[in-house]
């Protein structure tokens, strides 16, 4: 009979989510580097230079990856000779060491999770409470995975219920298109096929804590269906030119996973689920001897890579920039921006319309000015803010004609394409909408230099800011006249590919 104590599960699960939080698992760092190698795409190499270049100096800053710490998902495999040493229920244990883990005053993480969720929207402060996947298994050890999700990734997860004799890779096909670039490629797939609903949804979910080899599977040979899968997806996906940031390019997942379950004849329940740029996810086992100890990697791990800015990049004045000049910036183009930037997201965007439809003043002035879609990461020490990489940009598009009509509003930053309603809005405005590279959060909060709340204080972390900005590195994803990089670079790209007949790795 082993014996855990009730500290020891704490501390080792708020251990493992500041660990997560600035370490990039091994395997991914390796399976960027190679896929920085081989792009061939100059702004998606761009965009993988800068994940490089904000890994490591998440490293050795200890900062966060993403200003978008996750959602806590842990999976508890419980062996049934363990005895417990404490008072507080399993569940209970663990959002403990979610709470201290993101309350840790040396490297606060972003409290992102709301109660009612479709109500009033509450934020709990904590982050707490994490999801939560117990299994009893023999012997006397507690194993424990500890993942962070962002809202980006798991936004784009799909579920199907398809008929036997449905293609799931055509299926798979149809989907990753479909989830545009919010979950900031390059990463994972991972795909759960059979069981029922929900279980297919987990089996997905739990692949993505697999470690990357599919070389290695390329290499030995497929042994089994899933493995099968996973080569032909593999192939397949990259073949469609989708690239790092969705801006078209060789490399769009760096490994898929498969997983399978026995399912009722009628059946073919099929779930994919993408990870990020910013994976976060680690493994540890108690056995009673005490909390967990985690080996960080090396700062030789990390590849040589530098991200320059070339000397025909254009630089842009926030507090001086017309709609003139804007219709002179090109779709693709990088730009770096300098002066006051505004700040909003989903919450700040609805109370804008809601003040807008009651007739009353704003509390900001946004004629001619820019905002971000940003949630930063709270600051520590000397910072003026923390991480504060870019949110998904459509969830503003049904918000965007009515900002960019009624507030003389100009541009926009944010991750990602935009749908089709705000790309007509931008063009008919002779507005820009600006792509910063996801995965890159504290890279681009070292071009920040002063930030102060404007509006909205109630909303947290989506109150109105104005960022300082000093040569903040954005690419023209959407021009004045309605042309979107996030439709031509694909396009581009798979068409390099099929010309090509390369397999794409």
């Amino acid at each position: 009979m082993t014996t855990i104590r009730q500290d020891d599960l704490i501390a080792s699960v708020a251990d493992a989510l500041q660990f997560i939080s600035y370490y990039h698992p091994l395997d991914f760092i390796q399976a960027v580097h190679a896929a920085y190698l081989r792009e061939e795409s100059p702004a998606a190499r761009d965009a993988l230079a800068q994940i490089l270049v904000n890994s490591r100096m998440c490293a050795l800053g200890h900062r966060p990856l993403c200003q978008d710490t996750g959602i806590v998902t842990v999976f508890l495999k419980v062996g049934m000779d363990v005895r417990w040493d404490a008072d507080l229920t399993l569940a209970d244990m663990v959002n403990e060491g979610v709470r201290r883990a993101y309350r840790h005053p040396d490297n606060l993480l972003r409290a992102s999770i709301l109660a009612d969720p479709d109500g009033a929207r509450r934020n709990t402060g904590d982050n707490t409470p994490a999801v939560i996947h117990t299994e009893l298994v023999p012997g006397g050890e507690v194993e424990v995975h500890v993942a962070a999700k962002g809202g980006g990734s798991e936004a784009k997860a799909k579920f199907a219920m398809l008929n036997p004799s449905d293609s799931i890779v055509d299926w798979v096909l149809d989907q990753v298109p479909r989830m545009g670039a919010g979950w900031c490629p390059p990463g994972m797939l991972g795909v759960g096929i059979g069981g029922t609903a929900e279980k297919a949804m987990l089996l997905a979910k739990e692949a993505l804590l697999e470690p990357i080899d599919i070389q290695h599977l390329r290499a030995r040979g497929p042994a089994s269906r899933a493995e099968e899968l996973r080569l032909e997806l593999m192939d397949r996906v990259n073949g469609l030119g989708i690239g790092a940031q969705g801006l078209g390019g060789l490399t769009t997942v760096l490994d898929v996973k498969v997983r399978d379950y026995p399912t009722h004849a009628a059946n073919k329940a099929v779930a994919v689920i993408p990870n990020c740029a910013a994976t976060r996810h680690t493994h540890f086992v108690l056995d009673g001897s005490g909390p967990a100890r985690l080996q960080p990697p090396r700062p030789e791990d990390w590849p040589e890579v530098a991200w320059e800015i070339g000397d025909d990049v254009r630089r842009v004045d926030l507090d001086r920039v017309t709609a003139a000049e804007v219709r002179a910036w090109q779709p693709g183009e990088t730009v770096l921006l300098s002066g006051k930037l505004l700040t909003g997201r989903d919450a700040a965007h609805k109370k804008i319309v809601d003040l807008l439809a009651a007739g009353e003043s704003l509390p900001v002035d946004f004629t001619g000015r820019f905002i971000y879609y940003v949630g930063p990461v709270d600051p520590v020490r000397d910072e003026v803010v923390g991480p504060a990489g870019p949110t998904t940009a459509t969830r503003m598009d049904k918000f965007t004609r009515t900002l960019l009509e009624r507030t003389g509003l100009l541009g926009m930053v944010g991750k990602a394409e935009r749908g089709t309603a705000a790309v007509d809005a931008i063009r008919d405005h002779g507005a820009v909408y600006l792509m910063a590279v996801g995965g890159a959060a504290y890279l681009v909060s070292k071009a920040i230099t002063a930030a102060r709340v404007v509006a909205f204080p109630e909303l947290g972390m989506e109150a109105i800011y104005e960022f300082e900005v000093r040569d903040m590195p954005v690419t023209v994803a959407v021009d004045s006249r309605g042309e979107a990089v996030h439709v031509t670079g694909p396009q581009h790209w798979r068409a390099v590919i099929e010309s090509r007949s390369l397999t794409p790795a």
